[in-house]
């Protein structure tokens, strides 16, 4: 294989789907997705009776009813999106790239993905999370995995990772062009952007200062070296660049966070609290 002949890979990474709608299948989601101590990130014996003792016997039900809420005649819509991505991301680019999807959790699994990337001849490996705001419990897990099926194959490059895309132009106005339509319908009160929730002492550790993040109400107002890697400070950002995007004056918006779990403090608001307070 020549020089001119050689691709770059690019590879997408979502967090993952059960398979089918079912409370069998969703336990075995859960089971996989609550064993990765960067998710739940307790004590390996606190970890394991809280899933056995608590989430897996009471969750999948409850769960599988509200996935056949959305499932599709095609089947997941993450996974259907997804494979709609891809596709379309391998048409824009061209034949000098390969691009596959991978799920973190269920599949195709990350691992299949770099199979199906290995013997493909490629000069690079662009890893790109597909998760607009970094968190360790997501984008982190994720990143870890890629690495550590890359080593399997020795005819990967070193993956090169995307960073977190929470305010490029690219994705606000992609967002901007979705919902402006649908905001000018609809004509709303207010405009709730409400984002996957994640425990405080995960914002926490990422403050390598230990003194910026959640010491005051204004602490994710901005972006520095302190809070660069700050979830919820990013989740502010996207909110605001959404905001400025859609004409929303200050009033109109605002954020909040949802599917907490457990009893320990989630980062706020809630989103359970905050729409009975919109709705008053």
């Amino acid at each position: 294989m020549t020089d001119r002949d050689e691709k770059t890979g690019v590879l997408l990474i979502n967090l993952g789907t059960p398979d089918a709608p079912t409370p069998a299948a969703v336990r075995r989601y859960l089971r996989e997705f609550l064993s990765d101590p960067r998710v739940l990130d307790m004590h390996p014996a606190a970890r394991w009776l809280l899933l056995r003792l608590v989430i897996l016997p009471l969750r999948p039900r409850r769960s599988a009813e509200a996935y056949q809420k959305i499932w599709t005649r095609e089947g997941s819509p993450l996974l259907v999106h997804g494979q709609a991505l891809r596709d379309g991301v391998a048409h824009a680019l061209g034949p000098g790239y390969a691009v596959e999807l991978g799920m973190r959790y269920g599949r195709p699994s990350i691992a299949s993905a770099l199979g199906a990337l290995s013997g493909a001849g490629l000069r690079e490996l662009l890893v790109f999370p597909l998760f607009p705001q970094h968190s360790e419990a997501a984008s982190g897990s994720a990143l870890a995995e890629v690495f550590e099926q890359a080593a399997r194959f020795s005819d990967l490059p070193a993956g090169n990772p995307l960073p977190a895309f929470y305010d490029h132009p690219g994705f606000v106005s992609a967002f901007a062009r979705i919902a402006e339509p649908r905001l000018r319908e609809f004509r709303p009160d207010h405009v709730l952007f409400s984002y996957h929730g994640l425990p405080e002492r995960q914002l926490r550790r990422a403050d390598p200062s230990g003194a910026h993040c959640l010491q005051r109400s204004d602490c994710c107002n901005s972006i520095g070296e302190t809070n660069r890697n700050c979830y919820r400070a990013q989740c502010v950002a996207t909110s605001r660049a959404l905001a400025k995007a859609l004409d929303l004056p200050a009033e109109r918006h605002s954020l909040s966070f949802q599917s907490r779990l457990g009893r320990t403090p989630w980062i706020r608001p809630y989103t359970d609290q905050v729409l009975p307070e919109l709705a008053g």
